[in-house]
């Protein structure tokens, strides 16, 4: 029995917690957050116990966290979790600057546990089928990757902006799906509602010939989850949400089975799994500072009008 605890418990938290709470083979020893009444009220819920002190939570003999806090607290309660000899996930993304995204990593690799970063649309069955059908070589080689992720405003990001909150997810499929780290990005973007950028046309290059676009924006009324990857030999279209995968070629228009599931359900399966086991995560650390170095690369891009080579 894994004993595990979720620090953080607004929208997204309130999803571990009952997710946890369903496992097989998982006990949800306790949940924390800084509003009193909102977790114990769901300490209630769930049956559990509610902390409104995270430390005060490691007490109770936890295996692991997660940790679903606002992204400039993710260092300082990774870290704190770590040290306590928990392994972690960490919503996406990984930290808020490079440097703590390192502090973070070497502290996993010091503690020897695992430290996972929530990059949920690499557990949706679609990017999965996806996946599979770009390594079979169905498609051919695939020269451009571009993806839409648009809606309306969410309130309770008030930290960082599009990019860094939405734009990150499709900054790692596309680099997950072709295998490649990007070393170029190019962003358009602006801040004409919000303290922060709300729309972003990003470009990414990866090893001079493979290619990514992601479109993302606060100001669209309807939500957009779709991807499009271009082959040689086809062309595969991919959405997110009704988690559905389309091929279409010279001859033909085909839809593949897709298997439908809960991402984040199976995202807590595979990190359990990774506790269980001992085996590295995937997505790694490495992985969540690469999305979050492209991201930073794009904000620096689009304020200072210039392409930008990643790690320069």
């Amino acid at each position: 029995m894994i004993r595990v605890g979720v620090i953080g418990t607004g929208a997204m938290g309130q999803n571990h917690v009952r997710i946890y709470s369903e496992m097989e083979g998982v006990e949800l020893a306790g949940i924390s957050d800084v509003d009193r009444q909102r977790v114990e009220a769901m300490a209630v819920q769930f049956n559990t116990k509610g902390f409104t002190d995270y430390k005060e939570m490691f007490a109770e003999g936890l295996d692991a966290v997660s940790v679903v806090v606002p992204t400039k607290l993710h260092k300082q309660v990774v870290l704190d979790a770590l040290e306590a000899g928990l392994h972690v996930l960490v919503e996406k993304p990984i930290a808020d600057t490079i440097e703590n995204a390192d502090l973070v990593i070497g502290a996993a690799k010091k503690s020897g546990k695992v430290l996972m970063v929530g990059h949920i649309e690499r557990f949706n069955p679609a990017v999965i089928k996806l996946k599979d059908i770009m390594d079979s070589g169905i498609l051919g080689k695939i020269v451009s990757i571009s993806t839409r992720r648009v809606g309306p405003y969410n309130p309770r990001i008030r930290d960082v902006g599009v990019i860094l909150d939405i734009g990150v997810h499709d900054i790692d499929i596309i680099s997950y799906l072709y295998g490649e780290k990007i070393n170029h990005v190019y962003a358009i973007a602006g801040a004409d509602i919000h303290p922060f950028e709300d729309h972003a046309s990003i470009i990414l290059r990866m090893n001079h010939e493979f290619a990514g676009v992601v479109e993302t924006n606060w100001l669209t009324p309807h939500k957009v989850r779709k991807l499009t990857a271009i082959g040689l030999n086809g062309v595969a279209y991919l959405d997110y949400i009704d988690q559905t995968v389309e091929i279409h070629d010279n001859g033909w228009i085909r839809k593949a089975k897709v298997e439908q599931s809960e991402p984040l359900k199976n995202e807590l399966k595979y990190f359990i799994d990774c506790v269980s086991t001992g085996k590295d995560p995937n997505p790694s650390g490495e992985d969540g500072k690469h999305a979050l170095e492209v991201a930073m690369a794009a904000i620096r891009s689009y304020r200072e009008e210039k392409m930008i080579e990643i790690g320069k």
